[in-house]
């Protein structure tokens, strides 16, 4: 019976253990994103001339702050699941 135990025990801990890595990673690479966004001004700078446009300081400003409302929108939903 002891053994039965030790292996129900062992189990449990590895479910755990890889249950709350999963947890910690998210809550990492969630702040990650939040500190160090993937895309910055001179990024979409860039992007917008390969594209054509000509990027106006306006047209940056307004699709950086749409890019943030989306980001808090995502992690808003995210979090109440």
């Amino acid at each position: 019976m002891n053994l039965g135990l030790a292996i129900f025990l062992i189990i449990l801990a590895l479910v755990g253990g890889a249950v709350a890595g999963f947890f910690l990673a998210r809550k990492y690479m969630m702040d990650y994103f939040k500190k160090n966004p993937p895309v910055d001004e001179n990024m979409l700078r860039m992007l917008m001339m390969q594209m054509g446009q000509k990027p106006s300081e306006k047209k940056i400003k307004q699709m950086m702050s749409s890019m943030k409302t989306q980001t808090t929108k995502t992690t808003k939903t995210s979090k109440k699941k």
